[in-house]
């Protein structure tokens, strides 16, 4: 088996070998996979992160030997906080700009290796050990503040099939990005995500933080978001953006009309 990682600002994964092929989701800079398939020009890899898989170009991959793979799997992994900063590669002088969100395995004192080259992050950063999830209330009163400040970062972020970063991301995407910043992993898709954590039976009981779920008519979950205080969710629908939640669904003030149907809320933390 094959290894990479991903170098770039930010790399498309498509649903099948051709640039013609729709988006299922995007690696961002740090962000590890394996390798499982290969076609002409593309790989098809499978992200460490969450399992998630699809088709990369060729020209878009950094393959990495086992060794380094396993090493920077089991490094602690501080997550840029930035909008957008330049990553200075000192080894060859060049630069990367990297998005919210992002990947900086074993990142200290501002600088990290990958195969050999040593990287300058100046940027700020949510490193782990801010975000350890454990049995006290007060840390993950604080984790959940942390969640709904963080959501905003992406307010009005476009929605885009597919994506993962501020300047174009889905429902799903948005909210795996948030609780990645807390170094939480979910899974990619909606109907995936519905899988974890432990039920909420009431909305009255959810918490800021909390996940809701939504299904279409024939009763499949296709949207997610992030409930907030006072029967308020903040998902992407067109854009980030946050609207009323209550038994029903979600109300969307500027059509005066329930734009999603509730089926479930779920606790990770």
């Amino acid at each position: 088996m094959e290894f990479g990682i991903c170098l770039h600002s930010v790399i498309p994964v498509r649903f099948e070998p051709s640039h013609k092929s729709e988006m299922v989701t995007q690696v961002l800079f740090g962000e590890l996979y394996r390798v499982v398939e290969k076609a002409t020009l593309w790989i098809r890899i499978q992200l460490l992160f969450d399992n998630y898989e699809g088709w990369i170009h060729i020209l878009q991959t950094d393959f990495i030997d086992e060794s380094e793979f396993l090493r920077l799997a089991g490094t602690e992994t501080a997550m840029a906080v930035d909008l957008v900063q330049l990553m200075l590669n000192e080894t060859k002088n060049t630069m990367i700009p990297v998005v919210l969100g992002s990947s900086l395995p074993g990142l200290a004192a501002q600088r990290m290796q990958i195969s050999g080259d040593v990287y300058l992050y100046e940027g700020s950063i949510a490193d782990s050990s801010q975000s350890e999830t454990t049995a006290d209330s007060r840390k993950i009163l604080k984790i959940r503040q942390s969640i709904i400040e963080n959501a905003m970062l992406y307010f009005h972020a476009p929605y885009l099939w597919g994506g993962r970063t501020p300047f174009g991301i889905d429902c799903s995407g948005f909210v795996q990005m948030i609780y990645k910043l807390e170094h939480i992993k979910l899974l990619r898709d909606a109907s995936q995500q519905a899988t974890q954590g432990e039920v909420i039976s009431l909305l009255a009981e959810a918490e800021p933080g909390d996940l809701a779920f939504f299904d279409d008519e024939e009763g499949n979950i296709n949207h997610t978001g992030i409930i907030s205080t006072h029967h308020r969710i903040i998902h992407c629908s067109g854009k980030v953006r946050i609207d009323a939640l209550d038994h029903e669904g979600i109300y969307n003030e500027e059509l005066q009309k329930y734009s999603h149907k509730l089926r479930l809320i779920k606790r990770v933390l």
